[in-house]
Protein backbone atom coordinates (compact mmCIF):
# COMPACT_ATOMS: atom_id res chain seq x y z
CA UNK A 1 0.00 0.00 0.00
CA UNK A 2 3.04 2.25 0.32
CA UNK A 3 4.03 1.55 -3.27
CA UNK A 4 2.68 4.30 -5.55
CA UNK A 5 0.72 3.28 -8.65
CA UNK A 6 3.02 3.30 -11.66
CA UNK A 7 2.26 6.11 -14.11
CA UNK A 8 1.93 5.17 -17.77
CA UNK A 9 4.71 6.48 -20.01
CA UNK A 10 3.41 8.83 -22.71
CA UNK A 11 4.59 10.82 -25.70
CA UNK A 12 5.17 14.49 -24.88
CA UNK A 13 2.10 16.55 -25.90
CA UNK A 14 4.17 19.00 -27.94
CA UNK A 15 5.49 16.12 -30.06
CA UNK A 16 2.46 13.85 -30.33
CA UNK A 17 0.14 16.50 -31.80
CA UNK A 18 2.27 16.27 -34.95
CA UNK A 19 2.08 12.48 -35.39
CA UNK A 20 -0.32 9.54 -35.25
CA UNK A 21 1.98 7.30 -33.20
CA UNK A 22 0.61 5.79 -30.01
CA UNK A 23 0.31 8.27 -27.14
CA UNK A 24 0.52 5.77 -24.27
CA UNK A 25 3.80 3.86 -24.40
CA UNK A 26 3.08 1.04 -21.93
CA UNK A 27 4.90 -0.24 -18.86
CA UNK A 28 8.54 -1.24 -18.83
CA UNK A 29 9.47 -4.57 -17.24
CA UNK A 30 10.60 -2.74 -14.11
CA UNK A 31 7.32 -0.80 -13.86
CA UNK A 32 5.28 -4.00 -14.25
CA UNK A 33 7.27 -5.75 -11.54
CA UNK A 34 6.65 -2.85 -9.16
CA UNK A 35 2.93 -2.61 -9.98
CA UNK A 36 2.18 -6.31 -9.43
CA UNK A 37 3.51 -5.94 -5.86
CA UNK A 38 0.53 -3.68 -5.16
CA UNK A 39 -2.03 -6.47 -5.76
CA UNK A 40 -3.39 -7.84 -2.48
CA UNK A 41 -4.41 -11.20 -4.05
CA UNK A 42 -7.82 -10.91 -2.40
CA UNK A 43 -9.65 -14.08 -1.39
CA UNK A 44 -12.84 -12.58 -2.84
CA UNK A 45 -11.53 -10.53 -5.78
CA UNK A 46 -14.09 -7.84 -6.58
CA UNK A 47 -12.07 -6.85 -9.67
CA UNK A 48 -13.16 -10.07 -11.42
CA UNK A 49 -16.82 -9.15 -10.96
CA UNK A 50 -16.03 -5.68 -12.33
CA UNK A 51 -14.76 -7.17 -15.61
CA UNK A 52 -17.53 -7.87 -18.17
CA UNK A 53 -15.71 -11.02 -19.34
CA UNK A 54 -14.64 -12.05 -15.81
CA UNK A 55 -10.89 -12.40 -16.39
CA UNK A 56 -9.16 -14.09 -13.45
CA UNK A 57 -7.25 -10.89 -12.68
CA UNK A 58 -5.44 -11.97 -9.47
CA UNK A 59 -4.19 -15.09 -11.23
CA UNK A 60 -2.60 -13.34 -14.21
CA UNK A 61 -1.08 -10.70 -11.92
CA UNK A 62 0.35 -13.45 -9.69
CA UNK A 63 1.86 -15.12 -12.77
CA UNK A 64 3.51 -11.84 -13.80
CA UNK A 65 4.93 -11.56 -10.28
CA UNK A 66 6.32 -15.10 -10.64
CA UNK A 67 7.91 -14.00 -13.95
CA UNK A 68 5.77 -16.53 -15.84
CA UNK A 69 4.47 -14.26 -18.59
CA UNK A 70 3.59 -17.09 -20.95
CA UNK A 71 1.14 -18.58 -18.46
CA UNK A 72 -0.11 -15.07 -17.65
CA UNK A 73 -1.16 -14.41 -21.25
CA UNK A 74 -2.67 -17.90 -21.47
CA UNK A 75 -4.68 -17.16 -18.34
CA UNK A 76 -6.02 -13.93 -19.83
CA UNK A 77 -6.88 -15.55 -23.18
CA UNK A 78 -9.03 -18.14 -21.43
CA UNK A 79 -11.46 -15.24 -20.93
CA UNK A 80 -10.41 -12.52 -23.36
CA UNK A 81 -9.10 -13.26 -26.86
CA UNK A 82 -8.27 -9.55 -27.46
CA UNK A 83 -6.00 -8.53 -24.54
CA UNK A 84 -3.78 -6.06 -26.44
CA UNK A 85 -6.91 -4.18 -27.52
CA UNK A 86 -8.67 -4.23 -24.16
CA UNK A 87 -5.51 -3.20 -22.33
CA UNK A 88 -5.58 0.00 -24.41
CA UNK A 89 -9.20 1.04 -24.87
CA UNK A 90 -11.26 -0.54 -22.08
CA UNK A 91 -12.50 1.91 -19.43
CA UNK A 92 -10.85 -0.02 -16.60
CA UNK A 93 -11.28 2.97 -14.31
CA UNK A 94 -15.05 2.35 -14.13
CA UNK A 95 -14.91 -1.45 -14.27
CA UNK A 96 -12.24 -3.76 -12.80
CA UNK A 97 -10.10 -0.99 -11.31
CA UNK A 98 -13.11 0.72 -9.74
CA UNK A 99 -13.91 -2.57 -8.00
CA UNK A 100 -10.30 -3.04 -6.79
CA UNK A 101 -10.26 -3.02 -2.98
CA UNK A 102 -7.33 -0.56 -2.96
CA UNK A 103 -9.51 2.06 -4.63
CA UNK A 104 -11.45 2.48 -1.37
CA UNK A 105 -8.54 4.41 0.18
CA UNK A 106 -5.70 4.43 -2.34
CA UNK A 107 -5.21 4.17 -6.09
CA UNK A 108 -6.30 0.84 -7.62
CA UNK A 109 -3.91 -1.62 -9.21
CA UNK A 110 -3.22 -0.66 -12.86
CA UNK A 111 -4.97 -3.76 -14.20
CA UNK A 112 -5.40 -2.46 -17.75
CA UNK A 113 -1.76 -1.47 -18.09
CA UNK A 114 -0.64 -4.89 -16.83
CA UNK A 115 -2.94 -6.66 -19.30
CA UNK A 116 -1.45 -4.58 -22.10
CA UNK A 117 2.08 -5.29 -20.84
CA UNK A 118 1.61 -9.07 -21.05
CA UNK A 119 -0.09 -8.91 -24.46
CA UNK A 120 2.65 -6.67 -25.86
CA UNK A 121 5.30 -9.01 -24.44
CA UNK A 122 3.71 -11.94 -26.30
CA UNK A 123 3.62 -10.02 -29.58
CA UNK A 124 7.15 -8.64 -29.20
CA UNK A 125 8.54 -12.13 -28.59
CA UNK A 126 6.45 -13.67 -31.39
CA UNK A 127 4.97 -16.24 -29.04
CA UNK A 128 1.44 -16.03 -30.44
CA UNK A 129 -0.68 -19.04 -29.64
CA UNK A 130 -4.38 -19.64 -29.27
CA UNK A 131 -6.42 -21.41 -26.60
CA UNK A 132 -7.28 -25.09 -26.95
CA UNK A 133 -10.40 -26.06 -28.91
CA UNK A 134 -12.81 -28.96 -28.62
CA UNK A 135 -12.90 -31.51 -31.43
CA UNK A 136 -14.58 -30.19 -34.61
CA UNK A 137 -18.29 -31.00 -34.78
CA UNK A 138 -18.74 -29.81 -38.43
CA UNK A 139 -21.67 -27.53 -37.57
CA UNK A 140 -21.43 -24.24 -39.46
CA UNK A 141 -22.14 -20.97 -37.67
CA UNK A 142 -22.13 -17.46 -39.16
CA UNK A 143 -21.06 -14.35 -37.30
CA UNK A 144 -22.19 -11.12 -38.97
CA UNK A 145 -19.83 -8.26 -38.12
CA UNK A 146 -16.21 -8.39 -36.95
CA UNK A 147 -16.33 -5.85 -34.15
CA UNK A 148 -15.53 -6.75 -30.51
CA UNK A 149 -18.77 -8.73 -29.96
CA UNK A 150 -18.41 -10.66 -33.20
CA UNK A 151 -14.74 -11.50 -32.72
CA UNK A 152 -15.32 -12.70 -29.16
CA UNK A 153 -18.37 -14.77 -30.04
CA UNK A 154 -16.54 -16.31 -33.02
CA UNK A 155 -13.54 -17.24 -30.87
CA UNK A 156 -15.66 -18.92 -28.21
CA UNK A 157 -17.74 -20.79 -30.79
CA UNK A 158 -14.55 -22.05 -32.45
CA UNK A 159 -13.31 -23.23 -29.08
CA UNK A 160 -16.57 -25.15 -28.66
CA UNK A 161 -15.72 -26.97 -31.90
CA UNK A 162 -17.96 -25.14 -34.38
CA UNK A 163 -17.05 -24.25 -37.96
CA UNK A 164 -17.21 -20.43 -37.81
CA UNK A 165 -17.24 -17.88 -40.62
CA UNK A 166 -17.29 -14.12 -39.98
CA UNK A 167 -18.95 -11.90 -42.60
CA UNK A 168 -17.64 -8.32 -42.59
CA UNK A 169 -19.02 -5.42 -44.64
CA UNK A 170 -15.71 -3.53 -44.81
CA UNK A 171 -12.44 -4.61 -46.39
CA UNK A 172 -10.79 -4.80 -42.96
CA UNK A 173 -11.82 -6.62 -39.81
CA UNK A 174 -12.34 -5.08 -36.39
CA UNK A 175 -15.46 -2.95 -36.80
CA UNK A 176 -15.32 0.16 -34.63
CA UNK A 177 -11.79 -0.84 -33.58
CA UNK A 178 -10.52 0.07 -37.06
CA UNK A 179 -12.93 2.72 -38.33
CA UNK A 180 -13.73 4.52 -35.09
CA UNK A 181 -10.65 4.54 -32.84
CA UNK A 182 -7.63 6.57 -34.03
CA UNK A 183 -4.19 5.10 -34.60
CA UNK A 184 -2.70 7.03 -31.68
CA UNK A 185 -5.06 5.25 -29.27
CA UNK A 186 -5.14 1.83 -30.92
CA UNK A 187 -2.61 0.99 -33.65
CA UNK A 188 -4.31 -0.95 -36.42
CA UNK A 189 -1.49 -3.48 -36.63
CA UNK A 190 -2.56 -4.63 -33.17
CA UNK A 191 -6.13 -5.21 -34.34
CA UNK A 192 -4.86 -7.15 -37.36
CA UNK A 193 -2.59 -9.17 -35.08
CA UNK A 194 -5.46 -10.08 -32.75
CA UNK A 195 -7.60 -11.16 -35.74
CA UNK A 196 -4.75 -13.45 -36.81
CA UNK A 197 -5.19 -15.23 -33.47
CA UNK A 198 -8.76 -16.02 -34.47
CA UNK A 199 -7.60 -17.46 -37.77
CA UNK A 200 -5.35 -19.80 -35.77
CA UNK A 201 -8.59 -21.12 -34.25
CA UNK A 202 -9.77 -22.04 -37.75
CA UNK A 203 -12.14 -19.08 -38.10
CA UNK A 204 -12.70 -17.86 -41.65
CA UNK A 205 -13.33 -14.18 -42.47
CA UNK A 206 -15.25 -13.04 -45.57
CA UNK A 207 -14.73 -9.32 -46.29
CA UNK A 208 -16.84 -6.93 -48.38
CA UNK A 209 -19.99 -8.91 -47.57
CA UNK A 210 -22.95 -6.72 -46.59
CA UNK A 211 -25.53 -9.05 -45.16
CA UNK A 212 -28.89 -7.68 -46.22
CA UNK A 213 -27.44 -6.54 -49.57
CA UNK A 214 -24.58 -8.74 -50.86
CA UNK A 215 -26.03 -11.80 -49.16
CA UNK A 216 -29.36 -12.34 -47.44
CA UNK A 217 -30.02 -14.41 -44.32
CA UNK A 218 -31.73 -17.01 -46.52
CA UNK A 219 -28.51 -17.30 -48.54
CA UNK A 220 -26.52 -18.08 -45.40
CA UNK A 221 -28.98 -20.78 -44.39
CA UNK A 222 -28.78 -22.31 -47.87
CA UNK A 223 -24.99 -22.32 -47.46
CA UNK A 224 -25.46 -24.61 -44.47
CA UNK A 225 -25.15 -22.23 -41.52
CA UNK A 226 -27.23 -23.57 -38.63
CA UNK A 227 -27.21 -20.43 -36.48
CA UNK A 228 -26.34 -16.74 -36.83
CA UNK A 229 -24.88 -14.18 -34.47
CA UNK A 230 -25.57 -10.58 -35.48
CA UNK A 231 -23.03 -8.05 -34.21
CA UNK A 232 -23.08 -5.27 -36.78
CA UNK A 233 -22.76 -2.46 -34.23
CA UNK A 234 -24.58 0.84 -34.31
CA UNK A 235 -22.88 2.70 -37.13
CA UNK A 236 -25.60 5.07 -38.34
CA UNK A 237 -24.75 8.65 -37.29
CA UNK A 238 -27.23 10.34 -34.99
CA UNK A 239 -28.30 13.63 -36.55
CA UNK A 240 -30.16 16.56 -35.02
CA UNK A 241 -32.36 18.91 -36.99
CA UNK A 242 -30.13 21.98 -36.79
CA UNK A 243 -30.53 24.64 -39.49
CA UNK A 244 -27.49 24.69 -41.77
CA UNK A 245 -26.65 20.99 -41.54
CA UNK A 246 -26.36 20.85 -45.33
CA UNK A 247 -23.58 23.45 -45.52
CA UNK A 248 -20.19 22.45 -46.91
CA UNK A 249 -17.80 21.70 -44.06
CA UNK A 250 -20.44 20.14 -41.77
CA UNK A 251 -19.83 16.40 -41.48
CA UNK A 252 -20.38 13.52 -39.08
CA UNK A 253 -17.72 12.00 -36.87
CA UNK A 254 -18.44 8.62 -38.50
CA UNK A 255 -17.45 9.93 -41.92
CA UNK A 256 -14.49 11.91 -40.58
CA UNK A 257 -13.04 9.07 -38.49
CA UNK A 258 -13.74 6.34 -41.06
CA UNK A 259 -11.91 8.28 -43.77
CA UNK A 260 -9.04 8.99 -41.42
CA UNK A 261 -8.68 5.66 -39.62
CA UNK A 262 -9.91 2.91 -41.93
CA UNK A 263 -9.09 4.61 -45.22
CA UNK A 264 -5.81 6.14 -43.98
CA UNK A 265 -6.55 9.73 -45.00
CA UNK A 266 -3.88 10.88 -42.55
CA UNK A 267 -1.32 9.25 -44.88
CA UNK A 268 -2.53 11.00 -48.05
CA UNK A 269 -1.20 10.85 -50.77
CA UNK A 270 0.42 7.53 -49.80
CA UNK A 271 -3.20 6.34 -49.47
CA UNK A 272 -5.64 7.69 -52.05
CA UNK A 273 -8.10 9.15 -49.51
CA UNK A 274 -8.08 12.96 -49.43
CA UNK A 275 -9.65 14.74 -46.50
CA UNK A 276 -10.26 18.46 -46.24
CA UNK A 277 -10.48 20.35 -42.99
CA UNK A 278 -10.22 24.02 -42.22
CA UNK A 279 -8.13 26.02 -39.78
CA UNK A 280 -10.72 26.28 -37.01
CA UNK A 281 -12.63 23.07 -36.23
CA UNK A 282 -15.61 22.80 -33.91
CA UNK A 283 -16.72 19.42 -32.57
CA UNK A 284 -20.25 18.94 -31.21
CA UNK A 285 -20.41 16.30 -28.45
CA UNK A 286 -18.70 15.08 -25.27
CA UNK A 287 -18.01 11.37 -25.73
CA UNK A 288 -14.90 9.47 -26.77
CA UNK A 289 -15.85 9.93 -30.43
CA UNK A 290 -15.93 13.71 -30.01
CA UNK A 291 -12.52 13.72 -28.33
CA UNK A 292 -11.10 11.35 -30.94
CA UNK A 293 -12.36 13.65 -33.71
CA UNK A 294 -10.87 16.70 -32.03
CA UNK A 295 -7.46 15.12 -31.54
CA UNK A 296 -7.41 13.75 -35.10
CA UNK A 297 -8.29 17.20 -36.49
CA UNK A 298 -5.41 18.71 -34.54
CA UNK A 299 -2.99 16.18 -36.02
CA UNK A 300 -4.30 16.84 -39.52
CA UNK A 301 -3.19 20.46 -39.24
CA UNK A 302 -6.03 22.41 -37.63
CA UNK A 303 -4.83 25.61 -35.98
CA UNK A 304 -7.60 25.60 -33.37
CA UNK A 305 -10.01 22.89 -32.22
CA UNK A 306 -13.05 23.64 -30.05
CA UNK A 307 -15.34 21.10 -28.39
CA UNK A 308 -18.87 22.32 -27.71
CA UNK A 309 -20.71 20.28 -25.06
CA UNK A 310 -24.07 21.02 -23.51
CA UNK A 311 -23.21 19.73 -20.02
CA UNK A 312 -20.11 20.12 -17.84
CA UNK A 313 -16.85 18.19 -17.64
CA UNK A 314 -18.34 16.02 -14.85
CA UNK A 315 -21.10 14.70 -17.10
CA UNK A 316 -18.91 13.96 -20.12
CA UNK A 317 -19.20 10.29 -21.15
CA UNK A 318 -15.64 10.33 -22.51
CA UNK A 319 -12.91 8.60 -20.53
CA UNK A 320 -11.13 10.89 -18.09
CA UNK A 321 -7.81 9.78 -19.54
CA UNK A 322 -8.84 10.92 -23.02
CA UNK A 323 -10.11 14.26 -21.68
CA UNK A 324 -6.81 14.74 -19.87
CA UNK A 325 -4.89 14.03 -23.08
CA UNK A 326 -7.07 16.43 -25.06
CA UNK A 327 -6.50 19.24 -22.56
CA UNK A 328 -2.74 18.59 -22.64
CA UNK A 329 -2.84 18.87 -26.43
CA UNK A 330 -4.50 22.27 -26.36
CA UNK A 331 -8.08 21.36 -27.29
CA UNK A 332 -10.46 24.14 -26.17
CA UNK A 333 -13.66 23.15 -24.33
CA UNK A 334 -16.80 25.25 -24.21
CA UNK A 335 -19.05 23.56 -21.67
CA UNK A 336 -22.76 24.26 -21.03
CA UNK A 337 -23.03 25.30 -24.67
CA UNK A 338 -25.43 23.99 -27.32
CA UNK A 339 -25.55 24.65 -31.10
CA UNK A 340 -28.63 26.48 -32.41
CA UNK A 341 -27.76 26.82 -36.11
CA UNK A 342 -24.88 26.74 -38.57
CA UNK A 343 -24.28 29.85 -40.67
CA UNK A 344 -22.61 29.85 -44.08
CA UNK A 345 -21.05 32.24 -46.57
CA UNK A 346 -22.33 33.07 -50.06
CA UNK A 347 -20.71 29.92 -51.47
CA UNK A 348 -22.50 27.58 -49.04
CA UNK A 349 -19.51 26.94 -46.78
CA UNK A 350 -19.96 26.92 -43.00
CA UNK A 351 -18.29 29.89 -41.31
CA UNK A 352 -20.01 30.32 -37.93
CA UNK A 353 -22.04 28.42 -35.34
CA UNK A 354 -24.68 30.16 -33.29
CA UNK A 355 -24.70 28.62 -29.81
CA UNK A 356 -26.75 29.03 -26.66
CA UNK A 357 -25.55 28.84 -23.06
CA UNK A 358 -27.14 26.18 -20.87
CA UNK A 359 -27.71 25.55 -17.17
CA UNK A 360 -28.18 22.17 -15.49
CA UNK A 361 -31.53 21.21 -14.03
CA UNK A 362 -33.17 18.04 -12.71
CA UNK A 363 -31.86 14.58 -13.55
CA UNK A 364 -33.13 13.13 -16.83
CA UNK A 365 -33.57 9.51 -17.97
CA UNK A 366 -29.78 9.11 -18.36
CA UNK A 367 -29.26 9.92 -14.68
CA UNK A 368 -27.46 13.17 -15.52
CA UNK A 369 -28.68 16.74 -14.94
CA UNK A 370 -30.82 17.96 -17.82
CA UNK A 371 -29.29 20.94 -19.71
CA UNK A 372 -31.77 23.79 -20.03
CA UNK A 373 -31.28 26.86 -22.26
CA UNK A 374 -30.53 30.28 -20.77
CA UNK A 375 -32.69 32.90 -22.46
CA UNK A 376 -30.94 35.53 -24.62
CA UNK A 377 -27.50 33.94 -24.15
CA UNK A 378 -26.76 33.32 -27.84
CA UNK A 379 -23.32 34.03 -29.29
CA UNK A 380 -21.31 33.06 -32.38
CA UNK A 381 -18.27 30.83 -32.81
CA UNK A 382 -16.17 31.33 -35.97
CA UNK A 383 -15.12 28.09 -37.65
CA UNK A 384 -14.72 26.55 -41.10
CA UNK A 385 -15.36 22.87 -40.26
CA UNK A 386 -18.00 21.34 -37.96
CA UNK A 387 -17.93 17.69 -36.90
CA UNK A 388 -21.11 16.23 -35.36
CA UNK A 389 -20.26 13.60 -32.72
CA UNK A 390 -23.43 13.19 -30.68
CA UNK A 391 -23.91 9.44 -31.00
CA UNK A 392 -25.10 6.73 -33.35
CA UNK A 393 -28.20 4.71 -34.15
CA UNK A 394 -28.74 1.18 -35.44
CA UNK A 395 -28.07 0.81 -39.16
CA UNK A 396 -31.26 -0.69 -40.63
CA UNK A 397 -29.76 -2.43 -43.70
CA UNK A 398 -29.57 -5.86 -42.06
CA UNK A 399 -32.56 -5.65 -39.74
CA UNK A 400 -34.91 -4.53 -42.55
CA UNK A 401 -33.93 -7.64 -44.51
CA UNK A 402 -35.31 -9.87 -41.70
CA UNK A 403 -38.97 -8.80 -41.35
CA UNK A 404 -39.69 -11.37 -38.62
CA UNK A 405 -36.88 -10.11 -36.36
CA UNK A 406 -38.25 -8.22 -33.37
CA UNK A 407 -36.76 -4.75 -32.85
CA UNK A 408 -37.02 -2.16 -30.09
CA UNK A 409 -38.74 1.17 -30.70
CA UNK A 410 -35.28 2.66 -31.39
CA UNK A 411 -34.52 0.12 -34.12
CA UNK A 412 -32.11 -2.04 -32.12
CA UNK A 413 -32.49 -5.83 -32.06
CA UNK A 414 -34.60 -7.05 -29.16
CA UNK A 415 -32.43 -9.73 -27.53
CA UNK A 416 -32.14 -11.04 -23.97
CA UNK A 417 -29.00 -11.25 -21.82
CA UNK A 418 -28.00 -14.47 -23.59
CA UNK A 419 -28.33 -12.87 -27.01
CA UNK A 420 -31.50 -14.79 -27.90
CA UNK A 421 -33.90 -13.09 -30.30
CA UNK A 422 -37.47 -14.03 -31.19
CA UNK A 423 -36.07 -16.22 -34.02
CA UNK A 424 -34.77 -19.53 -32.72
CA UNK A 425 -31.51 -19.71 -34.67
CA UNK A 426 -30.71 -15.98 -34.69
CA UNK A 427 -28.71 -14.43 -31.84
CA UNK A 428 -27.44 -10.88 -31.43
CA UNK A 429 -25.18 -8.83 -29.18
CA UNK A 430 -23.12 -5.67 -28.83
CA UNK A 431 -24.14 -2.18 -29.90
CA UNK A 432 -26.86 -3.44 -32.27
CA UNK A 433 -28.69 -4.59 -29.12
CA UNK A 434 -27.63 -2.08 -26.46
CA UNK A 435 -26.79 1.02 -28.47
CA UNK A 436 -23.30 2.55 -28.24
CA UNK A 437 -21.36 1.02 -25.35
CA UNK A 438 -17.81 -0.05 -24.49
CA UNK A 439 -15.58 -2.54 -26.29
CA UNK A 440 -15.44 -4.85 -23.29
CA UNK A 441 -19.22 -4.84 -22.71
CA UNK A 442 -19.69 -5.86 -26.35
CA UNK A 443 -17.18 -8.65 -25.79
CA UNK A 444 -19.13 -9.77 -22.72
CA UNK A 445 -22.27 -9.94 -24.86
CA UNK A 446 -20.39 -12.01 -27.43
CA UNK A 447 -19.32 -14.50 -24.76
CA UNK A 448 -22.84 -14.83 -23.36
CA UNK A 449 -24.27 -15.40 -26.83
CA UNK A 450 -21.64 -18.04 -27.63
CA UNK A 451 -22.65 -20.01 -24.52
CA UNK A 452 -26.32 -19.83 -25.48
CA UNK A 453 -25.59 -20.78 -29.09
CA UNK A 454 -23.48 -23.72 -27.96
CA UNK A 455 -26.34 -25.02 -25.81
CA UNK A 456 -28.91 -24.48 -28.60
CA UNK A 457 -26.86 -26.13 -31.34
CA UNK A 458 -25.86 -29.13 -29.23
CA UNK A 459 -29.41 -29.79 -28.15
CA UNK A 460 -30.71 -29.54 -31.72
CA UNK A 461 -27.94 -31.15 -33.82
CA UNK A 462 -25.77 -33.22 -31.48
Amino acid sequence: MKIPRQKMREQDPSERIHNFSEVALGFTEEMAKIEVERCLQCGDPKCVNGCPVNIDIPNFIRLIKEDNLLEAIRSIKDYNILPAICGRVCPQEVQCEKACILSKRWEPVAIGALERYVADWERKNQLKECPDCEAPNNIKVAVIGSGPAGLTCAADLARYGFDVTIFEAFHKGGGVLVYGIPEFRLPKEIVEDEIETLKMLGIKVEYNKIIGKTLMIEDLKEMGFKALFISVGAGLPLMRKIPGMNLNGVLTANEFLTRTNLMKAYKFPEYDTPIKIGKVITIIGGGNTALDSARVALRLGAEKVIIVYRRTESEMPARKEEYHHAVEEGIEFQFLTNPVRFLGDNSGNVEKIEVLKMKLGELDASGRPRPNPIENSEYLINCDTVIIAIGTNANPILTKSIPKLKLTKWGYIDADEEGKTNIEDVFAGGDIVTGSATVISAMGAGRQAAKAMNAFLRSKFL
